[in-house]
């Protein structure tokens, strides 16, 4: 069983708000593509494979 820490690499603090950076990680997060689409289109591959053995090669999003 694996076990979580919650840590960053390095210490990071925040000096003022950088709103041109915070939209550029929302659109890799949400954008067309981001990470929200490609774990959405991975899922929606996992539950319409025809058969049992194609289904085992997507287990990524489960």
């Amino acid at each position: 069983m694996w076990l979580y820490e919650k840590k960053l690499q390095v210490p990071v603090r925040v000096t003022s708000p950088d709103p041109r950076m915070a939209k550029y990680v929302i659109t890799q997060y949400g954008g067309p593509e981001g990470e929200l689409s490609a774990s959405l289109r991975y899922l929606n591959m996992r539950y319409t494979m025809p058969t049992g053995k194609a289904k085992g090669v997507l287990p990524i999003c489960t």
